[in-house]
């Protein structure tokens, strides 16, 4: 029985859609690396330490070693070791690491590696063709294929602060997949894959890739991304942000902000989160004076304030 041609069109499309999926895979796997990590911990019941083992994903992206991989990955590990896809193993070192975005930079020494082909994240579309690769759980060189489900989105790291501009993707990823790329048709990063929704299915978030090679920049050239801070403890309500706490010789207590105060423009814009002040507060505000408008009691006043570094504090 000779196929209809809609049945030859459906195959068609199947070939197309699998060589695509083949072709990336081929393109990127020799980049992608499985990450071993040792690290102490406090033993049971918070008495005594001992040594846990754990993983992730990781990819080359230059011709020297360096590796991208996340932040959680790595973080706080006392020994970091990396296999590579033709099976070789090198003990690697922390580059630098940033949990704001959950994006690090390892570094192996190692011949005749074969770095990633790195994409751009602002020219991908929702329902584009995606393919993951990683080691979930282990089992290596995991690939999994998906589209770009949504753009955009929020997500908060483990440090607390918002990462903006996260992708969407039901490729499926499972815990080992973490620091491992998102590629496009082309086998071009465009991403790369941080979190799940452990209680949904085809819920999946990858920090995009612009994002993560400014990152990457910074750890390398400084070790650590640079941020502006103010130095109080605050808490978002419907008006702005009320500051429940002032620390003792930072910005916020020389520029005379005091407990209770309800802070609602920086630099001319409304703030009505912490997150907002987060999105106004760059590198660029470090010792910079700014203007604050905060409202005291019945009274709204500004004040001026100049931003210190986040890590010198």
């Amino acid at each position: 029985m000779n196929p209809t041609i809609e049945q030859t069109q459906d195959a068609a499309l199947l070939d197309a859609y699998s060589t695509a999926v083949v072709a990336a895979t081929q393109k990127i796997s020799p980049s992608v690396v499985n990450i071993e990590i040792r690290q102490t911990v406090a033993g049971p019941g918070g008495y005594g330490r001992r040594e846990a083992q754990g993983g992730g994903s990781g990819f080359i992206f230059t011709t020297n070693g360096y590796v991208m991989t996340n932040s959680h990955v790595v973080h706080n590990a006392s020994r970091i070791d990396v296999a590579l896809s033709d099976g070789r193993k090198f003990q690697a070192e922390v580059v630098g690491d940033d949990p704001h975005t959950d994006i690090a930079v390892i570094r192996i020494h190692a011949d005749g590696l074969a770095p990633a082909l790195l994409g751009n994240s602002q020219s991908i579309q929702p329902g584009q063709l995606v393919v993951a690769i990683g080691n979930p759980y282990g089992f290596q060189a995991t690939v999994t294929a998906g589209v770009v489900s949504a753009l955009g989105r929020s997500l908060r790291s483990q440090s607390g602060r918002l990462i903006d501009n996260v992708i969407q993707t039901d490729a499926a990823l499972n815990p080992g997949n973490s620091g491992g790329p998102l590629v496009n048709s082309r086998g071009e990063v465009i991403a790369v894959n941080t979190a799940i929704i452990a209680a949904a299915q085809g819920i999946c978030f990858a920090i995009p890739i612009n994002t993560a090679k400014f990152v990457a920049g910074e750890l390398i050239r400084h070790g650590r991304i640079r941020r502006a801070y103010f130095g109080f403890a605050g808490q978002d309500t419907r008006r702005g942000i009320l500051v429940l706490g002032v620390e003792r010789r930072s910005p916020a207590e020389e520029a005379g902000l005091e407990e209770g105060d309800l802070i609602v423009r920086f630099k001319g814009l409304p703030v009505s989160s912490i997150d907002d002040l987060h999105r106004l507060l760059t590198e660029a505000d470090i010792g910079q004076s700014g203007t604050l408008e905060i409202i005291r009691g019945f009274e709204r006043m500004e004040r001026t304030i100049v931003p210190g570094e986040a890590d010198r504090q």
